[in-house]
C-alpha cells in the first residue's frame, strides 16, 4: 500500500467509527445500505452493488451520497480512479452544506477527490480539496490526518518548505499520541532530507520505526521502511538493501500489491546485478497481474452498473407501457375536451374579430370623414377666405378699380368656392411669377408699399404646380397677416434661387411680434405646407422692428403628405 493510500485507508476507517454516528447516518436506514456496510472491506465487489441498488431506488438524498461516496472508495482501492473521480462528484450533487447532517458526508467527499486527485498526479486540484475537508472539519485528530495528506502532496510537487510547515505545526499536536508523533517526525525527517541532502535524518527515522515496532503498527512499518531505504540509498547501500528487504517482507505480510511493487522497485536498483534479476520477473509479474486486476475490478464495476441500470430501464419500460395505456384512454378524453375547447375559443375569436372589425371600419370612416372636413376647412380659408380678404383689399386701397377684372376674380373665385369639396388636379397656369407678382401687388395701398426682388420666370423652374400653389398659398397668408397685424409701411419680398434651393426673404417694419405672440390656424397652415415642401422657415428674433425671416424648399420639391409641422427660429 502506497503511503498516500494508507493515510487515505486511515481516514476512512476513522470516520467510519464516528463518536457521533447520528450525524453521519440518515434516520431511516436502507436494508441495502446495511448490507453494503458489512461487506465493505470484505467482499467490496458485492458491497459496490447494494450500494448501487440504493442509488437506484432511495429517495433520501444523503443515502445516495453516502452511497455514491463508498463505491468511489471502493473503486479508488481497485485504482479505478477516474470512476472514483465520477462517483463522488455525484455525490456532492445530493449534498448542501447548509444542511448540518450532510457535513460528514461532504468531508469525506472532499478529502477523497483529494486522494484520487493525488493519485492521478493532479497536486494543484488535491490541494485544493484537502482545504476544503479541512474548513469543514471540526475535530482535530481528524484534521491532522487531512493536514499530512496535504503535506504528501506539497512533497510530491517537491514543494518542501510548505510541507515542511505544514509538519511543523502538526509536532507537537501529536506528541498525546505516539502512533501520530511516529508518523508526522518521521514524514518531517525525510522531507527536511528530500529539501537538503546533508541533513541527518536517522535519528527521528529510527525512532520512529523503534515506536512503530513496540506498537506492532503495521501499516506505519512500511513507511519507515520506505523512508529509511531511501535515505541510505546513496551513502549505505548495504543498510538501504536491508530495509528494502524488509519493506518487500511487510508489504507480502499486508499482501499489499502496490507496496511490494514499491519494495521491488528499490531491491532492483540496490541488489548486485546477479541477483536483481529475480526481483525484476517478479517486478513485471506482479505489476501486470495488479493492472488485470484493475481492469477486472474496472469491468466488474461498470458491468454491475450496467445489469442494474438494464433492470431499472426494464421496470422503467414496464411502468411506461402501463403508463401509456391509461395515458391512451386519457388522451381520448382529453382530446373530446379538447376540440370543444378549440371551437368554443375559435368562435369567440370570431365574434371578437368581427366586433373589433367594425370599430375599426367606424374609426377609419370617422378619420376619413375628420380629414376632409380638415381638408374642406383649409381650401375655404385658403380660396375663399383669403381670396375675398385680397379683393376687398383691392377694392378698398386702389383709386382706379377695373370692374371686368374685378368680376372676373370674383368669378374664378365662385368657380372654386362651388368645386371646394372635389380634389381639382392643379396645373401650371404659366407665367407663374407674374401670377405672383399681381398676387403680392394687390396687397399694395397708399400706406403699404410692396417691393418684390428676383421674381423671374427662371426662378420657377422645376417647381412642380402643387409645390407653386403652396408657395402661392404661404406667401398670400403672409401678406394677409401683414395687412392684418403689422401696421407696416414697407414690405419687401426678396427671391434668390442658390442651386437647388429657393429662398425667400420677407421684411416689414411694422409692429413686429409681441413677447406673448402665439401661432393662429393662419401661420400653423403656413408652417405645414413649408414641411409638406421639405422646407424651413425661420424667424429673426433679433430684429429691432417688424418681422424678418427666410423660408427656404428644395427648388425640385414635390408636395408631400406631413402631419407634423416643423419649424426653427433663430
Amino acid at each position: 500500500m502506497k503511503t498516500t493510500q494508507v493515510f487515505a485507508f486511515l481516514f476512512i476507517i476513522a470516520y467510519a467509527s464516528c463518536k457521533e454516528p447520528a450525524k453521519i447516518l440518515p434516520p431511516a436506514a436502507d436494508p441495502d445500505y446495511s448490507r453494503g456496510e458489512l461487506l465493505l472491506w470484505k467482499n467490496n465487489d458485492s458491497a459496490f452493488y447494494y450500494f448501487n441498488n440504493v442509488v437506484n431506488n432511495s429517495k433520501d438524498s444523503l443515502l445516495i451520497a453516502m452511497s455514491l461516496n463508498n463505491m468511489a472508495v471502493i473503486q479508488s482501492s481497485a485504482g479505478d480512479y477516474f470512476g472514483s473521480l465520477e462517483s463522488l462528484l455525484a455525490s456532492l450533487q445530493y449534498t448542501d452544506e447548509k444542511r448540518p447532517r450532510d457535513r460528514y458526508c461532504i468531508m469525506s467527499d472532499y478529502n477523497e477527490l483529494g486522494n484520487v486527485s493525488l493519485n492521478l498526479k493532479n497536486y494543484d486540484a488535491a490541494v485544493a480539496y484537502y482545504d476544503k475537508t479541512l474548513q469543514l472539519m471540526e475535530d482535530e485528530a481528524y484534521k491532522a490526518i487531512a493536514l499530512n495528506n496535504k503535506a504528501v502532496v506539497y512533497r510530491k510537487q517537491k514543494k518542501y518548505s510548505e510541507a515542511i510547515d505544514i509538519y511543523f505545526a502538526a509536532i507537537e499536536q501529536s506528541k498525546q499520541d505516539s502512533l501520530e508523533y511516529a508518523r508526522v517526525s518521521s514524514n518531517l525527517a525525510i522531507t527536511k532530507w528530500l529539501q537538503d541532502h546533508s541533513y541527518n535524518a536517522a535519528r527521528a527515522l529510527l525512532t520512529a520505526l523503534e515506536i512503530r515496532e513496540a506498537k506492532q503498527d503495521k501499516e506505519g512499518l512500511v513507511a519507515s521502511y520506505m523512508h529509511l531505504a531511501d535515505y541510505y540509498t546513496e551513502t549505505q547501500p548495504a543498510i538501504a538493501l536491508d530495509y528494502a528487504q524488509k519493506l518487500n517482507v511487510a508489504a507480502k505480510n499486508l499482501n499489499n500489491a502496490d507496496d511490494e511493487l514499491e519494495a521491488l522497485q528499490r531491491l532492483i536498483v540496490l541488489t548486485p546485478a546477479a541477483g536483481s534479476k529475480v526481483y525484476f520477473k517478479r517486478y513485471q509479474v506482479l505489476s501486470d497481474s495488479v493492472q488485470t486486476v484493475r481492469n477486472t475490478a474496472k469491468n466488474q464495476f461498470a458491468l454491475i452498473r450496467y445489469e442494474a441500470n438494464k433492470s431499472k430501464a426494464e421496470n422503467l419500460r414496464l411502468q411506461t407501457e402501463n403508463a401509456e395505456r391509461q395515458l391512451e384512454v386519457i388522451q381520448q378524453r382529453l382530446l373530446t375536451m379538447f376540440l370543444i375547447l378549440v371551437f368554443g375559443i375559435v368562435l369567440f375569436f370570431i365574434i371578437q374579430y368581427n366586433r373589433k372589425r367594425k370599430q375599426q371600419l367606424l374609426w377609419q370612416s370617422q378619420q376619413a370623414i375628420q380629414e376632409q372636413r380638415l381638408k374642406t376647412s383649409q381650401k375655404i380659408h385658403d380660396v375663399v377666405a383669403n381670396g375675398l380678404y385680397r379683393i376687398m383689399s383691392e377694392v378698398e386701397y386702389k383709386d382706379n378699380i377695373n370692374k371686368d377684372q374685378l368680376l372676373d376674380d370674383i368669378e374664378v373665385l365662385y368657380e372654386q368656392s362651388r368645386d371646394i369639396s372635389y380634389e381639382q388636379p392643379e396645373t401650371d397656369t404659366g407665367n407663374f411669377h407674374e401670377l405672383i407678382s399681381g398676387m403680392l401687388q394687390s396687397f399694395a395701398s397708399t400706406t403699404v408699399q410692396i417691393f418684390v426682388v428676383g421674381n423671374s420666370e427662371t426662378l420657377w423652374k422645376n417647381l412642380n404646380a402643387p409645390s407653386k400653389n403652396e408657395l402661392k398659398q404661404i406667401l398670400q397668408e403672409l401678406m394677409i397677416n401683414m395687412k392684418k397685424h403689422s401696421a407696416a409701411q414697407s414690405v419687401v419680398i426678396k427671391f434668390e434661387r442658390v442651386q437647388d434651393i429657393l429662398a425667400i426673404h420677407y421684411t416689414d417694419d411694422g409692429v413686429g411680434l409681441p413677447a406673448t405672440f402665439k401661432y393662429g390656424n393662419g401661420l400653423l397652415s403656413t408652417e405645414n405646407r413649408i414641411h409638406k415642401l421639405d422646407g424651413t422657415i425661420i424667424f429673426d428674433r433679433k430684429t429691432a422692428k417688424g418681422i424678418k425671416l427666410i423660408i427656404t424648399v428644395p427648388a425640385t420639391s414635390i408636395q408631400h403628405d406631413k402631419k407634423n409641422t416643423y419649424c426653427r427660429r433663430s
